[in-house]
């Protein structure tokens, strides 16, 4: 599935001591994605919206290499992310909306309906389900369809 997280062979740690791969978010509403790991480096692309979720595939001193939803991949000051845990509701899907449910069950009624690349926070995650919450909404919606969390990974 095109956009689905791809996670390494074996979970390493960073220069920062924390584990590699990992999703974070963009701190920032406006982030310079470079080339390289450094602002002498040609920046590739901006991110113009705070919040979005990124995974960090490698750590070079203070910065982040980076893949976003759609598998671009590029560099990021760290100052610049956050460990906040945000999503994207099936970005990969252009026209098909997720079902937002009260309980954690396939055949639960579904509370509201999300459209593919909505963002939202997380709360927390089981390994099949996650817990996550938007302007005024919140629910849970299976793991698999959210992109920015592995899966089966848990988060509390």
């Amino acid at each position: 599935m095109p956009g689905t997280p791809k996670a390494a062979s074996a979970l390493g740690t960073g220069d920062s001591g924390l584990p590699v791969p990992r999703f974070v978010s963009l701190a920032s509403s406006e982030v310079n994605v470079r080339m390289g790991p450094s602002t002498s480096h040609k920046v590739k692309w901006t991110f113009i919206k705070a919040g979005l979720p990124v995974e960090v595939l490698r750590e070079f001193g203070n910065w982040r290499q980076v893949r976003d939803a759609e598998g671009e991949e590029g560099w990021i000051h760290a100052a610049l992310l956050s460990g906040r845990r945000t999503v994207l509701v099936s970005p990969w899907a252009s026209d098909e909306n997720v079902p937002l449910r009260a309980v954690a069950k396939a055949t639960a009624k579904p509370i509201a309906y999300l459209e593919p690349s909505v963002l939202a926070d997380v709360k927390r995650c089981d390994g099949s389900w996650c817990s996550i919450s938007g302007r005024g909404w919140q629910g849970l919606v299976p793991q698999r369809l959210l992109w920015g969390v592995y899966p089966k990974e848990t988060v509390d």
